[in-house]
């Protein structure tokens, strides 16, 4: 396993001094002037980035892809959030602070005074109002209700006290006669959470996306529209969307937070989301300099760029390379539940087959962390080695002797399958074209493959119209629980209708068993060791095939700051700053224009 790595490497600053960004938007909030603040550090500016996919839905209790949640965390908050330069560790946010019983099954939680949200004309006077304890009654309720706008309800389900029953009784629309038991309001600042039984992940799931806090009003105004008309309490709020093209956050200039120094925050003026999906496209602009951060590059262009990074001592870059594991796993998802991977033999044969070492080296060229010769959860979580799960390496005999007891022996009569997947860019592409040939060539067998656009492979996901399906499953919380709930069968629905997150409507009564008990663990250490042994269970019957492990590989305009990586790719932009660049042969002949 390679160490982890994050190379910060400076570069010639090839640009005289000037603007932050090259837009003419003259509006006071988007401003490019930058002003010198305390602690050295800049306000103002516009940072560029783009995404692959498109944002599929910002309204909290319907966020499942990671384009929305990356997009989503930046408008909204929950009571907590994660820390993203501090090892992901759960930190307050809405919260002030909390308080734990000795039974770990009730938390008194007090909200902080002065966070308000975004001003909308939802609210009767265009001003956001004070959070209060009300608020997360309103959410936590809604999330326990049973609505077409409601996905989420696993974060509480057999959770929160009283969860289940209040779920039941809203079926078909219905409004119960009683309220929520797990949520009592103490006053208007306190709010107290009781739970069925311990949960070692608790904290965690009240940073999770799903549990953002959003106005009544909103809900009220605009229904299913806030899968676009986000109000949040973040440090952005929306200010333009061009559907499919870009979307544009400005600052929240009502935001409670203020760095170390006293700045108020953000300190960058506004983030424009561009959604470009060739990456080839995406490189060019970003050498350009039209956009300031490329998150993953062309597998082509891996080598060229990476030489490019690599300076002689005392020289400097235009851009920074920030590289690290990730809590990312790429995997094709069988139909566990019906059609031809409904049989274990098939999905090992497949498993078997697939020669991951050579998919990373050569047609990715090395960009990932490893190869996934162990389980779903990635080398991402220091106390879960998961070294100690057997997985599946290349074994051409064990592919064709599962397939033969199958009944296919060398791939006779096996029908011809078809894999459908969102390439985001060349990458996944590529690598399709590779175990087409390789299933080919080892089993005899056809694959078609079927390229969609990211909406449509999610709706085949949550529906379960597919044979097999590329996914990339994200930690959207740093544990690996976050992984393993694919396989919890609680979650599994009938064909047609969404099973989520099962995805791949995997069942297992053992690994259900294991699971749980995590799940009631009371500390990190013993939910791990549960997990472990739940995980070694499923891959035994290979639900998925895990094809590697993500690395991280982001460039950085030299000239952005304070932004550390980190292995979940959760992004806050709050303390992010944007420095003036100059090179220094002409600094005699530019002009200043930061405003000091």
């Amino acid at each position: 396993m390679k160490p982890m790595r994050n190379f910060i490497i400076c570069n010639l600053l090839i640009f005289t001094l000037f603007l932050v960004s090259c837009g003419n938007n003259n509006d006071e909030t988007t401003s490019d002037v930058l002003v010198r603040v305390n602690g050295d550090r800049f306000a103002g500016g516009v940072f560029r980035l783009n995404e692959s996919e498109y944002i599929k839905n910002l309204f909290p209790h319907n966020i499942v892809d990671v384009y929305s949640y990356r997009v989503a965390s930046q408008i909204y908050e929950g009571l907590f959030r994660f820390d993203q330069g501090g090892n992901l560790k759960v930190i307050p946010a809405l919260a002030e602070g909390y308080e734990v019983d000795s039974a770990f099954t009730t938390y008194t939680i007090k909200l902080r005074k002065g966070a308000f949200f975004h001003d909308d004309e939802c609210f009767s006077n265009g001003k956001g109002r004070e959070v209060k304890a009300e608020d997360i009654k309103y959410c936590f309720t809604r999330l326990c209700t049973q609505d077409r706008n409601n996905r989420a309800f696993d974060v509480f389900d057999g959770v929160l006290k009283g969860a289940n029953a209040y779920y039941d009784a809203t079926k078909g629309g219905k409004t119960p006669s009683f309220e929520l038991e797990g949520i009592k309001i103490i006053d208007e600042y306190t709010i107290q959470l009781a739970l069925e039984k311990p949960n070692s992940l608790f904290l965690t799931h009240l940073a999770r996306p799903q549990t953002f806090i959003f106005p009544k009003e909103a809900f009220d105004k605009y229904g299913a529209e806030m899968r676009t008309k986000a109000v949040g309490t973040g440090p952005y709020k929306i200010g333009t969307i061009d559907e499919d093209i870009k979307i544009k956050l400005v600052k929240n200039d009502k935001y409670y937070r203020k760095d170390k120094f006293g700045n108020q925050l953000p300190l960058i003026n506004a983030i424009e989301i561009n959604f470009i999906k060739d990456k080839k496209t995406e490189l060019f602009e970003f050498r350009k300099g039209n956009l300031d951060m490329m998150y993953r590059l062309p597998t082509d262009y891996i080598i060229e760029i990476l030489e490019e990074t690599q300076v002689e001592e005392g020289g400097l870059s235009k851009y920074d390379l920030q590289r690290e594991p990730e809590m990312q796993t790429q995997i094709f998802s069988f139909m566990n539940a019906d059609g031809v991977f409904k049989d274990v033999n098939v999905r090992k044969a497949f498993s078997f087959a697939i020669d991951r070492k050579k998919i990373l080296e050569f047609v990715l060229n090395g960009e990932g962390y490893e190869a996934g010769v162990h389980g779903l959860t990635p080398p991402s979580f220091p106390d879960y080695d998961i070294s100690k799960i057997q997985g599946y390496d290349v074994n051409i005999d064990s592919a064709q002797y599962y397939l033969a007891k199958a009944g296919f022996p060398k791939g006779q009569n096996f029908p011809k399958i078809t894999l459908d997947l969102n390439p985001e860019g060349d990458r996944h592409s590529n690598v399709a074209l590779e175990i087409q040939k390789q299933l080919r060539d080892a089993l005899n067998i056809q694959m078609e493959i079927n390229i969609l656009p990211h909406a449509q492979i999610t709706d085949k996901c949550l529906k379960g119209n597919f044979s097999l399906i590329r996914l990339s499953w994200v930690a959207d919380y740093p544990s690996p629980q976050n992984f393993l709930w694919m396989f919890h069968s609680k979650y599994v629905a009938a064909l047609g209708d969404n099973s989520y997150p099962n995805i791949p409507r995997y069942k297992n009564e053992k690994f259900d068993e294991l699971y749980e008990k995590g799940l009631t663990a009371t500390s990190i250490l013993e939910a791990n060791k549960f997990f472990m042994e739940a995980e070694k269970i499923a891959m035994k019957e290979a639900p998925i095939l895990v094809l590697w492990y993500d690395e991280c590989y982001r460039l950085l305009a030299s000239r952005i700051k304070n932004f550390p990586n980190n292995p979940m790719q959760y992004r806050d932009f709050s303390e992010v700053y944007l420095i003036p660049v100059a090179n220094p042969t002409d600094e005699e002949k530019s002009e200043d224009k930061v405003e000091n």
